[in-house]
């Protein structure tokens, strides 16, 4: 499967963004998907994952409650809206996707997924 992430871009302390990452290749609904992310100078971190038909989700404690994960997998996508967001969500986000079962848990780190995307940007000014 390919992904390709988009919508980020730059934006206020407080404000919010949109990403979306479009999966092609089939049976997409058979995968968890992630969001990542990833600073200059920093390792890439997990923002949050959900399950193949959406019913599970986690979060890192540090977007807990501003964040959203959800996906349409007639449209094999899945979303990320971000809001109320801070300087410190500044970083490269990315999209990932975990070939799971459906009782797998969420994973939470990168090596644990199959395949992942170009990234899309979000700079959040102060």
């Amino acid at each position: 499967v390919q992904l390709q992430a988009s919508g980020g871009g730059l934006v206020q302390a407080g404000g919010s963004l949109r990403l979306s990452c479009v999966a092609s290749g089939r049976m997409f609904d058979r995968y968890n998907m992630g969001w990542f992310r990833q600073a200059p100078g920093k390792e890439r971190e997990f923002v949050a994952a959900l399950s193949r038909s959406g019913g599970r989700t986690t979060y890192a404690d540090s977007v807990k409650g501003r964040f959203t994960i959800s996906r349409d997998n007639a449209q094999k996508t899945v979303y990320l809206q971000m809001n109320s967001l801070k300087p410190e969500d500044t970083a490269v986000y990315y999209c990932e996707a975990d070939w799971a079962i459906s009782s797998a848990p969420l994973a939470s780190t990168t090596a644990q997924y199959d395949y992942w995307g170009q990234g899309t940007q979000v700079t959040v000014s102060s």
